[in-house]
């Protein structure tokens, strides 16, 4: 018998689930729009994926397995539906991926069948999650995620050291997923990497982070660039860094690549995060390159300052001050939808156009990197609005 309490909470549910994602009116920056309500949270995770329905093996319907957060998805856009493949994190701090769909991007997301699982071929993997979608020119969908592993060579009485590196998986219809080896490179932690959507003479490219320490790039950092022969056997030889990390900038302490980049006219417009330090901890927030559509690696664009960042409520949650995105789409009338987490704990939708996205990247001053320099950089604005506004009150 299926406990009452069920059909209460589920009803409730639907309620959540059912309702319209508004524009949020009071929010302006002509560049992309934010909305009222985050898109997924960990209540909308199914109740049946959460509780034991079952009356006479919990009478008193306990949630038996909890979610504490739902965050960081890969997106990916398909048969006119927007999925989402979420991190979704339980009570005991083990993510599973999960996937999630909506038939406009920006509400009314559902979570479907069930958690994502695939052959068991590292059992000192012990976490997995972030996975970057991309929808490949040879076919396949690919998976990229990091999967963490308790460093081997740590001391036995340090239980939190761990080693992060590039878990590889495949799929053609988002149902059955075939596990590839590891991505290999020279470096002794990668996170943030991800699969280019085209061959670049001929090969599989890939946006890496080469990085010596699990949280602390050491002497490595910045978004690489590196090529692959064989994506069944994918061994990296050589990472070159196209976008460093940089003193006294939003991406002064890291900075990695966040979805695949979104192919433009003009260039691959890429989402990035970069990360500061504060006397609050670390702060996460997005920023947009661009790359030569002839050579992926060269950067022909750095736009200054964020894109994103913490905004009211989302600054607040289980790691507070961190916007992360690793999930972007774009549908048939050339709309973004840029899936983005706040604060480790729910996740969001932004809306623009590959027109807006493309006018910021290419158009926003650069970063002076000197105060003085920024200065004078917003004076030559203002100087030149206010010409401007003489010659409308004449």
């Amino acid at each position: 018998m299926i406990h009452e309490k069920y059909f209460e909470l589920l009803n409730k549910q639907y309620e959540l689930l059912s309702k319209k994602n508004k524009k949020k009116e009071e929010f302006y920056n002509g560049i992309y729009d934010r909305y009222e309500n985050p898109v997924i949270t960990r209540h909308h995770v199914p109740l049946h994926w959460r509780f034991d329905l079952n009356k006479e093996t919990n009478p008193h319907f306990m949630e038996r397995l909890g979610v504490n957060a739902a965050f960081n998805p890969g997106a990916i856009y398909i048969n006119k539906k927007y999925y989402l493949v979420v991190r979704t994190e339980g009570l005991d701090r083990k993510s599973f991926f999960a996937i999630a769909e909506s038939e406009n991007g920006i509400d009314n997301f559902r979570f479907i069948d069930t958690p994502l699982t695939w052959e068991d071929i590292d059992r000192n993997e012990t976490n997995i999650y972030d996975m970057r979608l991309v929808q490949h020119e040879d076919g396949w969908i690919y998976g990229i995620y990091c999967s963490e592993s308790k460093d081997p060579e740590a001391p036995a009485f340090d239980t939190s050291s761990a080693v992060a590196q590039a878990g590889l998986v495949r799929t053609k219809d988002l149902k059955k997923w075939e596990r590839l080896p590891n991505i290999q490179t020279s470096s002794p932690q990668q996170r943030n990497v991800v699969l280019h959507p085209e061959f670049v003479d001929g090969k599989y490219a890939f946006y890496t982070r080469p990085q010596d320490g699990f949280i602390s790039t050491g002497t490595g950092g910045g978004i690489a660039f590196a090529l692959c022969e064989d994506i069944l056997n994918p061994v990296i030889h050589e990472e070159k860094v196209m976008h460093e990390k940089r003193y006294h900038t939003i991406y002064e302490v890291k900075n990695g690549q966040g979805p695949a980049p979104i192919k433009t006219e003009k260039g691959w417009v890429h989402l990035a995060h970069g990360v500061r330090n504060t006397a609050a901890g670390l702060r996460y927030v997005l920023y947009t390159i661009a790359t030569s559509l002839d050579d992926p690696s060269k950067v022909i664009a750095t736009p200054g300052g964020h894109f994103i960042a913490p905004y009211d409520a989302e600054r607040i949650g289980d790691v507070s001050n961190v916007i992360f995105c690793n999930g972007a789409v774009v549908n048939e009338n050339n709309e973004v939808f840029i899936y983005y987490a706040s604060s480790d704990t729910r996740i969001h939708v932004a809306t623009t156009t590959i027109e807006k996205l493309v006018d910021y990247t290419f158009n926003t001053p650069e970063d002076p990197f000197r105060s003085l320099d920024c200065a004078e950089q917003r004076k030559k604005l203002i100087t030149r609005n206010l010409e401007l506004l003489k010659k409308v009150e004449k």
